[in-house]
């Protein structure tokens, strides 16, 4: 139901481009955002009602008479009833506050087992006209390095324009992530802009370029049994859930969002 809903509102779309190299499971559907990933997260806020505060760095979660407060790197401290934690579950330990000492111990065993793969993702922008001469949309790259896949954006969520100029993302290998997830990312993008051109030769010069450091990228273990969402402290309700406590795909976030609702319904 949740593919039928942003699919008739068309924030997804069913992959028809070709993709090289794809391990197609008997039976799956892949579908495309043809606005980007984010356009599925904005559909749900809006739907939502809710108001959002984005660039707001949580630091410390406290008990005050009965509720929770929440400081963030920069304005006040602010309370509320119920607080639901989503970020990568390495973030969720770093927290200070009363929060350390309410994570019970076999919780923090079990948070503390969550791994994650690290990558980076580079973007090439292009001016209008410029031609990419492939002839896939999205190919997986299996015998460099460096670079593990390579999508022409526009041609991958077919929206292909004349007017608009078209965008290539690179993803890296895990293994090259790990071993510089700490270097200097107008390093690493020179590293990967070499593999890429021993790969694509012919690629024209980008109008611009923009390297990203995904620390946190896919869910390589989650939470022990997958369970969607753990409770960390029931009144005032302190949960967490998100891709950590089940896997890294849309289905698995859905799942956890279902499981976190369930919970936080008798609160509310």
């Amino acid at each position: 139901s949740f593919y039928e809903e942003l699919v008739s509102h068309g924030i997804l779309k069913a992959l028809t481009a070709p993709v090289e190299g794809m391990v197609v499971r008997e039976g799956s559907q892949n579908y495309v955002a043809p606005q980007g990933i984010s356009s599925v997260v904005k559909y749900y806020l809006e739907q939502s009602g809710a108001e959002v505060s984005y660039g707001q760095h949580v630091t410390h979660i406290s008990l005050r008479d009965g509720r929770w407060e929440v400081s963030r790197k920069s304005g006040p401290p602010e309370q509320f009833d119920v607080v639901i934690l989503t970020m990568p579950v390495p973030q969720i330990l770093q927290l200070q506050g009363d929060i350390v000492d309410i994570i019970n111990g076999s919780q923090k065993q079990q948070l503390e087992s969550v791994s994650y793969s690290s990558r980076y993702a580079l973007g090439l922008f292009y001016e209008a006209g410029a031609g990419i001469a492939v002839p896939w949309a999205a190919r997986y790259i299996s015998d460099n390095p460096c670079v593990r896949f390579i999508s022409v954006d526009n041609k991958k969520r077919n929206i292909e324009s004349p007017e608009v100029g078209p965008s290539v993302v690179v993803h890296t290998t895990v293994p090259f992530g790990s071993e510089h997830l700490d270097s200097d990312p107008a390093e690493v993008q020179q590293i990967i802009l070499s593999h890429l051109q021993s790969i694509l030769p012919s690629l024209p010069e980008p109008s611009s370029i923009k390297c990203q450091r995904w620390r946190y990228s896919q869910v390589t273990r989650a939470v022990p049994d997958c369970p969607g969402q753990m409770i960390l402290h029931t009144q005032p309700l302190l949960i967490c859930g998100g891709d950590g406590f089940t896997r890294s795909n849309f289905d698995g976030c859905i799942e956890s969002a279902m499981s976190l609702a369930e919970a936080v319904k008798p609160h509310l």
